[in-house]
Order: C-alpha cells, then sequence, then structure tokens
C-alpha cells in the first residue's frame, strides 16, 4: 500500500538526464557515430588469476573469455584489441564479484542525503566491519518507498589492499576503467544515471573534458534545433494571424467609415423624401385656384376664398348652387365638399347664395390621397 505521507521530491538532475536521453534519441545514427559513444563497453571481472572479460552492447552482452594476469595475458589482450575496432573504443568498467566486495542496505534520515557520503564515512566502522582508512567505498540511493524522514541507500566497499592489487594489474594491461562498481548492484549503463564508483579519486583516469564538451554542445544544439522546428511554425502562424488581423482591423475601419458615410446618406435622403413629401402633401395655391377657375361655370362668382391648413372655404353666388357639390367631388384635388351655411337666394341678382369647404387632397392623388 503507497504512503500517502511520504513527501514528493523532484530530482531535476534526472530530469534532465532523461531529456538528454530523449534528445538523442532524435540525433541522427552518422553523427550518433562521429560524437556519441557507439561501441559498446567492455566488462571485466576478476576470477582468481585471471580476469573475465566481456562485451555489452545495445543491451547484450558477448563472452570474450578469460586472460590470465600475466605477460601472455597482456599480449592476449593487446591481440584482441587490435583485430577488432570495436574492443579498442569502447569504454572499460571494471566489476568486482561477491568475493571481493560486499554491499548493505541502510535506512538513514531524510537530513542525511544532503551530505550522504560524510554520514556514511562518520559511521562506516558501525556498518561495516572496515574502518575509513581500511576500504573503498560508495553510496547509492535506492528509488524505494521509504518511511516519513527516512531514506534508503545502499552501501557497496571492497578493501583496500584487494582493489589497489587490481588496479597495478588493469594498469599493467593497459586498461582504464570508466568507474569500479559491484555485480550485486551494477550501474546501469544503458541509463547513464546516478553512477557510483568505488575506484577513489586518486587513482580515476583523468579525461579529457573536449568531448564532453562537445557532446554537451551537440546536445545543446539538437535541443535548439528541436524547440525551433517547433517554436518557427507556431511563430509563423501567430504573424499570419496578426497580418489577418491588422487587414481585418483596417477592413473594420473602412466599414465603419462607410456606415457612416451611408448613414449621413440615408438621413439626407429621407431628409429630401420629408420635404418632397412635404411639398407634394398639398397643392400650391395657384394650381388650386386654377382648377377651381376650370370648374366654376362663368355664370358662377366667388365673393370670397380661403385657403388654409388643407382645406378650401368660397363663398359667391350662382344659378344652381348645389351642382357645384359633385362638380368639386369630381376633381382630383377637391373632396368632402360640403355647404357651411344654409343656400339662400338673393333678391336682386336672383342667384343662389352659397358657402362651401372642401378638402385640399395630395397632389396628384386620387380623392382618398393615394399617389
Amino acid at each position: 500500500m503507497p504512503n500517502l505521507n511520504s513527501s514528493i521530491e523532484l530530482d531535476y538532475k534526472k530530469f534532465f538526464r532523461w531529456w538528454k536521453r530523449e534528445l538523442i534519441f532524435l540525433v541522427p545514427d552518422r553523427i550518433k557515430q562521429l560524437v556519441i559513444n557507439q561501441h559498446g563497453t567492455l566488462i571485466v571481472r576478476p576470477i582468481e588469476n585471471q580476469f573475465d572479460l566481456s562485451y555489452w552492447t545495445e543491451g547484450r552482452e558477448e563472452a570474450l573469455g578469460k586472460f590470465d594476469r600475466d605477460e601472455s595475458g597482456i599480449a592476449k589482450y593487446k591481440d584482441m584489441l587490435a583485430s577488432d575496432e570495436r574492443f579498442s573504443k569502447a569504454d572499460l568498467i571494471f566489476r568486482l564479484t561477491r568475493q571481493f566486495a560486499i554491499q548493505k542496505e541502510l535506512s538513514l534520515p531524510s537530513a542525511a542525503k544532503e551530505n550522504l557520503y560524510q554520514v556514511v564515512t562518520y559511521e562506516l566502522s558501525r556498518f561495516s566491519p572496515f574502518s575509513p582508512e581500511q576500504a573503498y567505498y560508495s553510496v547509492k540511493t535506492l528509488n524505494v518507498a521509504n518511511e516519513p524522514g527516512q531514506i534508503r541507500v545502499m552501501l557497496i566497499l571492497t578493501p583496500k589492499p584487494t582493489l589497489d592489487s587490481f588496479y597495478q594489474d588493469i594498469k599493467a594491461f593497459g586498461m582504464a576503467p570508466k568507474f569500479v562498481d559491484y555485480e550485486e548492484s551494477p550501474n546501469e549503463l544503458e541509463l547513464d544515471d546516478d553512477e557510483y564508483n568505488l575506484l577513489p579519486e586518486e587513482l580515476r583516469e583523468k579525461t579529457d573534458k573536449t568531448a564532453q564538451l562537445i557532446h554537451a554542445a551537440l546536445i545543446g544544439l539538437v535541443a535548439i534545433l528541436f524547440i525551433t522546428a517547433l517554436a518557427l511554425p507556431v511563430w509563423f502562424e501567430y504573424r499570419s494571424v496578426n497580418a489577418l488581423q491588422n487587414k481585418i482591423d483596417s477592413i473594420e475601419k473602412e466599414a465603419k467609415n462607410i456606415k457612416s458615410l451611408q448613414a449621413e446618406v440615408d438621413a439626407l435622403v429621407n431628409e429630401t423624401k420629408l420635404l418632397i413629401d412635404k411639398k407634394t402633401e398639398k397643392p400650391p395655391v395657384v394650381a388650386v385656384l386654377d382648377t377651381l377657375s376650370k370648374l366654376i361655370k362663368d355664370d358662377t362668382w366667388l365673393a370670397y376664398a380661403q385657403y388654409a391648413s388643407g382645406q378650401l372655404q368660397i363663398q359667391g353666388e350662382s344659378p344652381a348652387a348645389s351642382t357645384l357639390i359633385s362638380v368639386l367631388e369630381a376633381s382630383d384635388i377637391f373632396a368632402n365638399a360640403k355647404f357651411v351655411s344654409p343656400v339662400t337666394r338673393d333678391n336682386v341678382s336672383k342667384q343662389e347664395r352659397f358657402q362651401i369647404t372642401v378638402d385640399i387632397t395630395k397632389a396628384g392623388g386620387d380623392k382618398n390621397g393615394t399617389d
């Protein structure tokens, strides 16, 4: 059952190592062969008076044979290197067997993680039968579930005389081990993560850092190219979207100007239409009088006429005033003709006196005011 009380720790070093492996996967094989070690690893194990050699590459291990720790073994080893370029270019590790090293799993306080090696050095005589002066040792953190406030580590050690003796022999062979580990807790050759090394600092081969710098530079270059390959399409799309947005903004601005002009034109059209409607709503006085003069016969005369508010009022005398209603109604511009006072007869002229009002319809329209 998982311990829900355990804290989550982010190991940035592991993350970047994992990221480096993923980036290396993207590097073409030809470039890998030039700058990355693709020639495998020679593993040397001590067995009594011999060295047992094997060749490890791409997860497979191939036995190469046993070599005596004397002049004949050295000559045989050099012949093997000369016979195959893979072996001469391969890394080399020295792996102690169960006969020459021991390991012990320890549980330590989490606070010891910051100075793990120093803590183990101080307590080495309690954890093992050796003192710090008697053994070469290393500590490897275990990736296992821990109790709250505790960490699990593996202590690997070997007696100093044992490893010193082996070191003299491997130097005689011309071997330069990348590290010394223990077969019960071997370093992961594929992952290259958290390597421990039993070989003390003063005995380690001083390596040229030029290759490492080249590797790091190429890995960084691949990372930059990878990020650029991801970012460039996004950047181009961003620029395209911005260009389109600028065009849209320009078109929208022009559209707003056109819409504003259209509104002004519509307002002018409406005002003009209102003026035209106002003008054509009622005929002018001249047209009214002209029509009236054409309708009234010569035997009828007008004494009074008033044109106001779309209505015409006339007074006068006629031999037959009653016929005037039908005459006015027959016109296109007159409607609703009626007497506003009784018709009377003048005793002197013998004419009928009348007073009529009539509505003036819309100019050019019918009696109902339609166009």
